[in-house]
Formats: structure tokens, C-alpha cells, sequence
């Protein structure tokens, strides 16, 4: 796992790396996407061209190809496009160039394909590295020039250059080639190619010949390799780029070589730097999803020809977002990385580890003989998450959902499996969280039901599918209506009504809830005001905020202004929230609290006794009301502990000064033991149940519930 281990925030801004690797390349690199226009353009690529790089950006390559070889370099692209495609491959072409001014160079061009992910489909890119070969060329013509004006030329430019005779002798080394080889021109010259220009394989270190026989032989160009090491005279190896190419007399005839080379050491770490970034993440140095599929397959064919399982675990962060917002994403990351370093720490030497996406991380275990193993590494993972990290002045506690789909059980097919892991993921999610869950069959409905309410939400509010209903909260002692309660209801077109408890957790975890909680709250806020206005008793109207609402940023600037826009006394705004929601962040909790209290709003908390509030913190907070939960309220009578809960939470309710609304109120007894207790108020169906607005007007008229009246 070495070469999986992660390479740290340092790299997290990946395109900053990769700027600065295309800039300091040392060719022109030039890179055109599949309609061959240009998308990447290096600082070399400029000073070659003559043109400044938003000149070139988006246009066609053909900008920089002289008119009369534009056909002739269309033809080379389609047929280079084809066959990458089939069988990625580098190739390399002599062409000339074009600058900006007009002049024609000739260029070595090396072309690589890139595959580029974009969303669901790959792009097939191609990056041009870009050389020109006038030197080359000039060395061709070294017996038909004025050989000093040559040796001038040769002289200054970065290639290394040697040549030689028909015996493979050489006759000429210009100053790189005497650097890069340790040889002085005065020894080398007359001596052997071989013994002066030293070439093994980079691969497997054996010596190789320089490729002179074909040029000379066959009179040809033998294109560039990249292959090779040189070795100089004192032993020093470097990577180095060579092309061969045959030596004409006057008359045409072949008189010897010549051998144009250059130091790839800085190209070869560039393509390993893509490489890794194409094929890792960059925050975390896990393989990225393109990876991790890769992978996947070939642990599938595997497992086929050698009849073993493999499974696929999905785990996602619990509640990752709210460290990113309260915390900033700065800390975020570092969490994760973190995150990446455990995980690693849980898995075999063959298992891959690999971020999916965001807060999401894939696991592959290859090789197991059974599924046991996959429960026994996942909780291995939650055991690992489970300690707190340290990041900064934070100490921070995550948990995970994990979900496990078998390799042949669940499927045979990759993304098959990783869809089935995503789904028992969410299962998990929604049974609690902190948990692992293998995929089965009845997961696929439950996730084709989720897909379904999650792309109907998105349009219930465009097509107004959402009403309110309203169900009223009463004095126990007078049998006063004091308030009413804002219960949202789905009316699908097709489906009818959809049961809240089937949509809200789907718009919580898809974010939905955002849109839908300002809608629900400008509405009920305008319903309270029509009231108003139509000359019935003033109530308290109650509204439940989520815990994605609460801490969505602008939650309270958009509080202020549904307020100002329906004009609704603050006073008669309630807003509810659960314990879990202002125990997660207390001093962020106290603060947004605090605001809303300086507004004019009443604070509820909603369930209470069903969370884990201290009584400390429950005193700090500017509370007015306390809801017992219905689930305390049902048993009263003949569960006692459940009565001593809530003649508990009166008592302490009065002692705190806070109102006290015992909710689930549906007995006669429970209302009898209710009222012999001195709760302040009550909700149920016996009591009122939930009504249109419209209907709601002449209960509100009464004011007073006709179970008490």
C-alpha cells in the first residue's frame, strides 16, 4: 500500500500543481480537445509561436499550421483520433509550424491522448509536445552549408548533436553532446559511436546500440525514443530523448548520420506527475474513482477465473457538511485527509482504499473466502472513525454509514456493485447512522422509491403540490386555543398524498429541505397575518425548523425578512427545534438563539426528553416553551416511567419558566392526568385535528377547543 499512501494537503489545490507543471515543461505543450480546438497553451508554447496565450486559447489548431499543410495535418489528426481511441498511443510527426508573424519553422511534434473526465463520460484530449528541429535540419545540411556558420548554430542551441561517417564513426559533438556524454569533441572525434554515445534500456538497464544502421542503411528517419538512458564516460545516467537521421552529400548519396538528443529528466517527472493526478486524488492521495473502477474490474476477472468473492464498502461521513460549515473547509480537509490515513491502517496490503467523491470513501476487498470478512473489516473501519481527531485547536468525533455489496452474490458487474454499496449505505444512513449494512434485494426498491420522491420534490414546488395544514395548541386549563402548528402535506398528482415521514428525510439528506423550509415558513407566517387582518383572535403560529435549516448560512437574514415582507408581529412567530439540533453546536446554538430572541421570536424545543440536552445548557438557552414528546405522552398511565418522564418535565418546566405543551394528547385519561398535573397547554386529535386554512377559520372564530368548551 506504500504507493497508496497519501501524498497531503499540501497538493490541494490540483490546479495550481498542474499550472505549474505544464509551465515549467520544457517543450511548447499544446493541448486540443476532441474538436481539435485549443484548451492549454504553456509559456514555451507562446515564445515559439509568437502569439500570447488568449490569442490561441479556444481557436483552431489550424491557427498555427502553415495553409498549404492543413489538409495533409487533418488527415494525421483523424487518424491519430481513430486509433487512440482503440489503443491509447504516443506517436511522433515532422511538420512545420506556423508563427504569428507568418514565418514557417519545421517541428517535432509528440502526441499523447488524455483521457479527461467530464461528469458521466470520458473526452478523449490530445497533448502536442512541440519542438523545433531547425537544428536538426541544419545538421542535415551540415555538408551543404558553410560548415562554420553550422558549427555556430549547433553551437548555441539545447539539443546535444553528434554525427557521424558510414562506419559509424564519429565526426562531429556539439557542446550539450559533450556535456551529456563526458566526452570532449578533440577525444571523440574518430572514435566509435558506441563507445562515446552509451544507450541501455530504461526499463530493464541492458545496453542498447544507437539506431544508426537504418538512416544509414535505409536512409531514414528513425523518429524519437524516450526510452533510453545514456551513460557519459564517468558513469553519471540520464533519460534522454534521441531521433536519428541520414547525412546527404551534394548529390543526394547517404554519407553518415547525425543524432539529435536532448536531457529528459524533467519531461519524465512531469508525465509521472500527470499521471498521478489523473489516477489519484489530490487531497487525500487515494485513487480516485477512474482508479478505483480499474481496479474493481480487474479484481472481478480475477475472482472469475480463480472462483473467489470480493467485496465493495461504501462509507460516507455522518453530518460531514456541518463540520464544513462551522468549522470551514480548510478543517474539512485536513479531516479527511486524516480520515484517508485511518482507513488505510484498517485494510490488507491487497485491498485498494479510495475517495469517491467529497465525504465519500470505496473499499475494495479482494480475495475473500467469506462475506463475514467484509462485516468484520467494516467494523474495524467504524472502531477506527470512532476515535477523535485531532486537527488544530479542534478535537473532532465522526462516525460513519457503511454499505457492503458481494462479489458474485449481488452482482457480477462493477458498477453494478457500487451502485448496490451506495444503496445499503443510505439504508444505513437511515437506521441510525454509525452502522454497516449488507445490500439485499429489497434495498433496490427502497432506492428506486428514494430516486423517485427525491426527483418528484424537485418539482412539487414549481408545480405547487405543497399545502399547509394547521392543527391547534390549547389551554388545558381554559380550554383557549392559544396557537396553531404549520404541518406540511405533499399532494402528488399521481401518488395523492405522500406521508411526510416518507419525504422529509429525503429532502433533509438531498438538501431540498433548504427551499422547501423557506417556503413553509413564508407561508405560514402570511397565513397568520391573513388572520389577522380578517378580524379573527390573534394566535402563536409554530413552525419546525430542521437541523439543515438552522445551520444553513442566511437562515436567520431570511427569518428577518419574511417577517418584514408578510408583516406578522414577531411576537406571534414560534419556531421549534429539537434538542439533537441545538446540542450539536451549543455556542453557535446560544448565538443564532440569541438573535432570534432580540427579533421578537418565541423559541420552542420540539421532542423533548427524546435527546441528549444537559440542564445547564437547557438553562442558558432563551427558551419559552418545552414540547413533551408524544411518545412519553401515549403511554401515561400505564407505563410509569414514561408518567414520571412527564410529570417530570412539567415540574421542571415550571420551575425554569417555561411553558410546558404536552403533544399526542388522544385519551380522555391522558388529558385527565394532564390537567391534575397543571400542564400549560395540549395538542392532539382530541383536542383539534390538523385542518386547511379555510377550515381552520371558524375554530380559530370559537376560540376555544370543543373538547374543552
Amino acid at each position: 500500500m506504500a504507493d497508496e499512501f497519501p501524498i497531503g494537503p499540501a497538493f490541494e489545490d490540483p490546479e495550481a500543481l498542474f499550472r505549474q507543471i505544464v509551465e515549467t515543461a520544457p517543450d511548447a505543450l499544446i493541448v486540443v480537445d476532441h474538436d481539435s480546438r485549443i484548451v492549454v497553451v504553456n509559456a514555451q508554447a507562446e515564445v515559439l509561436f509568437g502569439y500570447r496565450r488568449s490569442e490561441l486559447l479556444g481557436r483552431g489548431i489550424d491557427i498555427l499550421v502553415p495553409e498549404r499543410f492543413r489538409a495533409r495535418h487533418a488527415s494525421h489528426r483523424r487518424h491519430y483520433f481513430e486509433h487512440a481511441r482503440v489503443r491509447p498511443m504516443g506517436i511522433d510527426l515532422e511538420l512545420f509550424g506556423r508563427r504569428k508573424d507568418g514565418s514557417e519553422f519545421p517541428v517535432e511534434i509528440s502526441l499523447s491522448p488524455l483521457n479527461i473526465e467530464q461528469r458521466e463520460q470520458d473526452s478523449l484530449w490530445v497533448s502536442a509536445a512541440i519542438r523545433d528541429i531547425t537544428a536538426r535540419r541544419l545538421a542535415q545540411d551540415l555538408w551543404f552549408a558553410e560548415r562554420e556558420r553550422a558549427e555556430i548554430t549547433l553551437n548555441s542551441i539545447g539539443d546535444g548533436v553528434i554525427s557521424t561517417d558510414l562506419q559509424g564513426h564519429v565526426t562531429y559533438l556539439n557542446p550539450i553532446a559533450e556535456t551529456l556524454t563526458g566526452w570532449p569533441a578533440t577525444e571523440a572525434v574518430g572514435l566509435p559511436l558506441s563507445r562515446v554515445f552509451r544507450l541501455c534500456d530504461s526499463a530493464t538497464g541492458q545496453p542498447v546500440p544507437a539506431p544508426i544502421e537504418l538512416p544509414i542503411a535505409g536512409d531514414q528517419i528513425v523518429a524519437a525514443n524516450n526510452n533510453w538512458i545514456l551513460r557519459s564516460r564517468d558513469g553519471l545516467e540520464t533519460p534522454v530523448e534521441d531521433s536519428v537521421a541520414p547525412i546527404h552529400d551534394r548529390t543526394g548519396a547517404v554519407t553518415g548520420a547525425v543524432i539529435v538528443f536532448h536531457d529528459v529528466s524533467e519531461a519524465r517527472a512531469l508525465a509521472l506527475q500527470m499521471s498521478h493526478l489523473a489516477q489519484y486524488d489530490h487531497l487525500t492521495g487515494l485513487p480516485n474513482r477512474m482508479l478505483f473502477q480499474d481496479r474493481l474490474q480487474q479484481a472481478i476477472a480475477l475472482g472469475q477465473r480463480q472462483g473467489n468473492r470480493l467485496a465493495v464498502l461504501f462509507l460516507d461521513l455522518d453530518r460531514f457538511k456541518y463540520i464544513n460549515d462551522s468549522l470551514g473547509h480548510a478543517v474539512g480537509d485536513q479531516l479527511l485527509y486524516a480520515v484517508a490515513v485511518r482507513l488505510l491502517g484498517c485494510v490488507r496490503g491487497s485491498d485498494t482504499v479510495g475517495r469517491q467523491s467529497g465525504d465519500e470513501f470505496v473499499i475494495l476487498l479482494s480475495g475473500i473466502e467469506y462475506a463475514e470478512f467484509a462485516a468484520l473489516t467494516a467494523q474495524k473501519l467504524l472502531q477506527a472513525l470512532s476515535q477523535p481527531f485531532n486537527i488544530g485547536e479542534h478535537n473532532i468525533t465522526v462516525t460513519g454509514s457503511v454499505g457492503i455489496s458481494i462479489f458474485p452474490d449481488d452482482s457480477r458487474d462493477a458498477a453494478a456493485l457500487m451502485r448496490n454499496a451506495d444503496t445499503a449505505m443510505y439504508y444505513a444512513k437511515e437506521h441510525g447512522r454509525n452502522n454497516y449494512q449488507f445490500f439485499t434485494m429489497e434495498m433496490n426498491t427502497r432506492s428506486v422509491e428514494r430516486q423517485f420522491l427525491e426527483g418528484s420534490l424537485r418539482q412539487a414546488l414549481q408545480h405547487k403540490e405543497f399545502l399547509l395544514h394547521f392543527q391547534s395548541k390549547v389551554n388545558l386549563e381554559t380550554g383557549a386555543i392559544t396557537g396553531v402548528e404549520a404541518l406540511l402535506r405533499w399532494w402528488h398528482p399521481e401518488r395523492g398524498a405522500i406521508e411526510p415521514a416518507r419525504f422529509i428525510p429525503v429532502a433533509e439528506d438531498s438538501g431540498l429541505i433548504l427551499q422547501i423550509g423557506r417556503w413553509v415558513l413564508f407561508e405560514a407566517c402570511h397565513q397568520a397575518q391573513l388572520w389577522r387582518r380578517a378580524g379573527l383572535p390573534p394566535v402563536v403560529m409554530a413552525v419546525n425548523i430542521s437541523a439543515v435549516e438552522f445551520r444553513a448560512r442566511g437562515f436567520l437574514d431570511n427569518v428577518r425578512m419574511v417577517l418584514r415582507e408578510t408583516g406578522l408581529p414577531p411576537n406571534l412567530l414560534e419556531l421549534e427545534l429539537t434538542e439533537s439540533v441545538l446540542m450539536r453546536d451549543v455556542k453557535a446554538s446560544d448565538d443564532a438563539l440569541r438573535e432570534l430572541k432580540s427579533m421578537g421570536v418565541r423559541l420552542a424545543v420540539d421532542d423533548f426528553g427524546t435527546g441528549y440536552s444537559s440542564l445547564s445548557y437547557l438553562k442558558r438557552f432563551p427558551i419559552d416553551v418545552l414540547k413533551i414528546d408524544q411518545s412519553f405522552v401515549r403511554d401515561i398511565g400505564s407505563d410509569p416511567g414514561d408518567t414520571a418522564i412527564v410529570r417530570a418535565v412539567i415540574d421542571m418546566g415550571k420551575n425554569l419558566r417555561h411553558k410546558v405543551v404536552a403533544e399526542g394528547v388522544e385519551t380522555t385519561q391522558q388529558l385527565r392526568f394532564l390537567q391534575g398535573q397543571h400542564c400549560s397547554e395540549g395538542q392532539g386529535f382530541l383536542l383539534g385535528r390538523p385542518q386547511a386554512a379555510l377550515d381552520c377559520v371558524q375554530t380559530l372564530r370559537s376560540g376555544v377547543s370543543p373538547a374543552l368548551h
